[in-house]
């Protein structure tokens, strides 16, 4: 285990077991499965920061597993446990991993993001005040920043490298590539989910913005809602109660990190600037927040005060 000054594990190496290393993640490769284990790096513009969040790699793996279960009806997804007494040797005897890891089937992964968007903001908005579009698709005159929009739309991206940026893609582009029938599939379980979960998070307080999904298929063809789900690392969360069109709201997510790197202009490109002290403090009491609101406190996240 690796960690930063702040005590934020940074890495996970266990001796004699390959990994592949993402963003935020360490993935072993275990035949038929895999397990996946969340740190606390983080990521930001497709940068991964020097600095990590203590306790975040925790609460993220907690609200996909809450999603994961609470949705498993309305699709097949890849967690088989998330429990460390359920794992293969030897990571059964590493307590570290509880509630930071979790294994999953294998899957043949959709080399695609399935975005969603229900308000328009971020890349959507730049996008609508140059040409009236997002993602190619033309929308009505007189939107605001983040304005809801009349129609949840789908903006599916490429699924880049690390380092690299997702690029924008239509769903015809899309359809030439994996096929029609798969294509509608995606982005019809896409908007599904989203919209549900859009539902649950409004009862609590919360406004579901836009998020990313990401999908397998497993060997029969069927489609598996894989990676993580609906967190404030996929996803963009407004508090409701400060929510107002014509401006970005308080964001119950990662964007806070993104607006202070763009305060002291950070230019998007490795190497990353120092977090200070109290960026880290308020990032952990957003992922916190966001955690406690969403799972209706089923139990307290583990790694960071409520």
């Amino acid at each position: 285990m690796k960690f930063d000054k702040r005590g934020a594990l940074m890495e996970v190496e266990v001796p004699g077991m390959a990994k592949i290393q993402g963003k935020v993640r360490d993935i072993y490769d275990l035949g038929d499965k895999i397990l996946i284990v969340v740190t606390d790096r983080l990521s930001a513009f497709d940068v991964i920061m020097d600095d990590g969040v203590p306790g975040k790699g925790k609460v993220l793996n907690s609200i996909s597993t809450f999603w994961f279960r609470k949705f498993a009806g309305l699709c097949p997804n890849h967690l088989i446990s998330a429990d460390v007494k359920d794992y293969p040797a030897p990571f059964n005897a590493m307590p570290e991993l509880q509630d930071r890891s979790m294994l999953v089937r294998k899957l043949k992964v959709v080399p695609y993001e399935c975005i969603v968007r229900g308000y328009l903001t971020g890349s959507g908005w730049a996008e609508y005040k140059k040409q009236g579009t997002v993602n190619g698709q033309p929308l009505r005159a007189g939107y605001q920043n983040a304005s809801k929009l009349d129609e949840v739309l789908f903006t599916p991206t490429t699924k880049a490298a690390i380092g690299d940026h997702d690029m924008a893609i239509s769903v015809e582009e899309m359809a030439k590539d994996i096929g029609p029938e798969l294509a509608t599939k995606l982005r019809d379980l896409s908007i599904q989910i989203y919209s549900e979960a859009a539902k649950h998070a409004e009862s609590r307080g919360i406004i579901l913005a836009d998020t990313k999904f990401e999908f397998g298929l497993d060997e029969q063809g069927n489609v598996v809602l894989a990676d993580e789900v609906l967190t404030p690392d996929s996803s963009r969360f407004w508090a409701k109660d400060t929510y107002a069109v014509g401006a970005n709201p308080p964001s119950m997510d990662k964007q806070f990190v993104r607006d202070w790197l763009d305060a002291i202009h950070f230019n998007h490109q490795p190497p990353a600037p120092a977090l200070p002290d109290e960026v880290i403090a308020k990032t952990q009491a957003i992922y916190a927040e966001c955690y406690r609101r969403l799972t209706d406190g089923e139990a307290c996240a583990p790694c960071l005060s409520c």
